[in-house]
């Protein structure tokens, strides 16, 4: 077989319809799209129209909230810290932040800050500054022997003390 005589399969490409090209070729005057209206003309799709039928977004109940002042944390697991640390990832000796993280892998962005969580065990004595830590997270860091340092207040958890 020779590059000149490539082609393709008996069938392959199929040679589409000329549209609108006189009452001779069949498919003249409207080119089989029938007579008028927003259906007959090219590109129009309408999206979630039930021909006049109350549209079933519309027909279904609206149901909860969005709060759009709604923090999105990056969660950081202790164990993850600590595979991090065994892998030489991140040095233990100096003070860890969001900078350290994202440049270790640890996590891809920061978004609103970075939370640590208390999945996992950490073995290392490290001084971690972080937007938010759960309680056993905070507890587990001080019995490893390390600091840890929230920059968020709870202000929430504030309120409901002082109302008390």
């Amino acid at each position: 077989m020779k590059l000149n005589e490539l082609r393709d399969n008996a069938g392959a490409r199929h040679k589409s319809k000329r549209l609108g090209r006189g009452p001779g070729s069949g498919k003249g005057k409207t080119a089989g799209r029938g007579n008028k209206g927003q259906k007959s003309r090219s590109g129009v799709a309408i999206k979630g129209f039930e021909g006049g039928q109350m549209p079933l977004y519309r027909r279904l109940p609206k149901r909860g909230f969005n709060n759009i002042f709604a923090k999105n944390y990056q969660v950081v697991n202790l164990g993850r810290l600590q595979s991090a640390i065994d892998a030489g990832k991140l040095d233990a000796g100096t003070p860890i932040g969001v900078a350290e993280l994202v440049a270790s892998g640890v996590v891809r962005r920061a978004r609103d800050g970075v939370r640590l969580l208390a999945k996992g065990e950490l073995k290392t004595k490290v001084e971690i500054t972080v937007a938010g830590a759960s309680a056993a997270a905070v507890k587990a860091v001080e019995a490893a022997g390390g600091t840890i340092s929230v920059t968020v207040a709870r202000e929430v958890a504030a309120d409901v003390k002082a109302k008390d």
